[in-house]
């Protein structure tokens, strides 16, 4: 089951969800259906154990988090 990461077009909220199949996600806040998927951070392992992240080599230009350019936005 991927997690999806989303912003709603009629309140902008913005949250995490849990897809399964072929389900339409709506938004917790609002239960509008006009979603915009917005692009997720993934963690995982490889083979061997160790962790895998993919972590941008500077911050963000605006608030300096960690994650890269427009991960504030997310908050």
């Amino acid at each position: 089951m991927p997690l999806y990461e989303y912003a709603c077009q009629a309140c902008d909220h913005k949250f995490e969800t849990l897809v399964r199949g072929g389900e339409l996600p709506e938004c917790p806040s609002c239960h509008g259906t006009h979603l915009e998927k917005k692009q997720s951070t993934f963690a995982g392992r490889i083979s061997g154990g160790s962790p895998l992240t993919e972590i941008p080599s500077s911050g963000c230009g605006h608030c300096g988090d960690p994650r890269g350019p427009g991960s504030c936005s997310m908050n």
